[in-house]
């Protein structure tokens, strides 16, 4: 019987994690990178990447890093230059990066009459086709900038933060920041220090989390059993409120939302910055007039620079978006992984949680790999897996109302995400103890 080999898009954490977990499955495959070598984003010579010289993890070194190669630094929150050094040791360690084609871009994938796919690809040899069994797309979720339309016409410059690198670019300029999530609070902390001034738009409040807390990082506290959803958001706002204040002091709205039911920020240097009367509130932006931005308050500035921290968008350019099941914000799959049609592409990455981490996204990983092997060795394990998608689908929110905004489409709670993730694994390869499990479950 044919080889069945599978393509990798990406080397970044997702699709290291992918390549780790078919290797240790045994389940042949290839990968493709745009880049020079392995690190995705977290590369800040990788032409695709969006990240800036000051930028740093906002989610710790142990709740982040894969739990079988744990980091050698003992920062708590690694720079971007220790992050890439890690993904080359892991890649290193596991002889992943033997896999991969380097500078050499996937511009399509195409299903054949058989169910295989065609994956056309473009490096250093030039274009070049080789079918798959199936594709894993790992290229991540944060390179195609969301570039919003303002009425009127700004006569200065127009940046988003996907183009900044360093402060110096903002050197003696008049600069508004519009958003404020973390690369715009970042960017905001280190603009204070060399910008004539900083202002930062802003539409609705945000939620602050201090990155030490008790004088240990935030996110390594309260690790154990999960607080029912209300109970956690009236204890942590309410200990948050005591260690940063209340964000509406500084100038932000108040927000429209419990905390956790969108992404905080994770910065409170900038409260401290706002105290300090380095930048300033505005609030959001009516329109454009020459070098002149008005707000829909009636106040008005001049700004030589405005830098729009307004995130990004999902981007699979190289395949159709029926393929991918795409229904309004986002694709519609099945664990924010499996198209319903189990039509042989599997999506890595595309979850966002709070404290979900890269062992998050290898347990995303372990189950596409887990599924791969079982339609080889054990087809009615798989055949039962895939007809989940027909009964309601897993609740991923852990009981949070997320916003119900594009960057909020593939949100999940983390424990419900891998409480539900790792169970299907073991659905796939112990049937029939975790039946018995359930049963007991059930009769208890």
């Amino acid at each position: 019987m044919r080889e069945r080999r599978y393509a990798v898009v990406g080397a970044g954490p997702s699709g290291l994690a992918a390549a780790r977990a078919l290797q240790r499955e045994g389940i042949a495959f290839d990968g493709f990178e745009a880049s020079r070598g392995v690190g995705g984003l977290w590369d800040i010579d990788n032409p695709r990447s969006t990240v800036y010289e000051s930028a740093h993890l906002i989610s710790s070194r142990t709740t982040t890093e894969f739990a079988e190669f744990p980091m050698r630094t003992t920062a708590d929150y690694p720079s971007h230059r220790e992050l890439v050094a890690y993904f080359r040791e892991y890649a290193e360690h596991f002889g992943l990066a033997a896999h991969y084609r380097f500078d050499t871009t996937v511009t399509a994938l195409r299903r054949d009459d058989d169910g295989d796919w065609t994956v056309t690809a473009s490096g250093p040899d030039g274009e070049r086709t080789a079918r798959y069994a199936g594709v894993v797309i790992a290229n991540g979720t944060l390179a195609a900038p969301r570039m919003p339309d303002f009425p009127g016409t700004f006569t200065g410059e127009i940046l988003h933060t996907s183009g900044y690198r360093s402060a110096r670019q903002l050197d003696g300029k008049r600069v508004l920041i519009i958003g404020a999530g973390n690369s715009g609070c970042d960017i905001a902390v280190d603009a204070v220090h060399s910008a004539a001034s900083v202002e930062m738009s802003v539409r609705r409040g945000y939620h602050f989390v201090p990155r030490y807390l008790f004088g240990r990082p935030a996110d390594t506290l309260n690790q154990g059993r999960p607080l029912p959803p209300r109970i956690k958001q009236f204890v942590d706002s309410r200990v948050l409120r005591a260690f940063t204040g209340d964000p509406v002091r500084f100038g932000f709205p108040e927000p429209d939302h419990r905390i956790y039911e969108s992404h905080p920020i994770v910065n409170t240097l900038i409260l401290g910055h706002l105290g300090q009367g380095d930048l300033r509130i505005r609030a959001d932006v009516a329109r454009f007039e020459g070098d002149t931005v008005h707000f829909r308050d009636g106040t008005h500035g001049r700004y030589d620079t405005v830098l729009l921290a307004t995130g990004y968008r999902l981007d699979y350019p190289f395949v159709e978006r029926a393929d991918l099941n795409w229904t309004g914000m986002a694709p519609t799959l099945f664990l924010n992984i499996f198209p319903p049609s189990f039509n042989g592409l599997f999506v890595m990455g595309m979850v966002e949680a709070s404290g979900l981490g890269w062992q998050g996204r290898y347990e995303q990983a372990e189950l596409i790999a887990a599924y791969l092997r079982a339609e080889v060795d054990h087809p009615e394990r798989a055949s039962l897996f895939r007809r989940r998608v027909n009964v309601p689908w897993p609740d991923l929110t852990g009981g949070y109302r997320y916003l119900g905004l594009e960057r909020m489409a593939y949100y999940v709670n983390k424990d419900a995400y891998r409480g539900t993730v790792r169970a299907l694994i073991r659905s796939l390869r112990e049937p029939a103890r975790t039946a018995l499990r359930t049963r007991r479950t059930t009769r208890g």
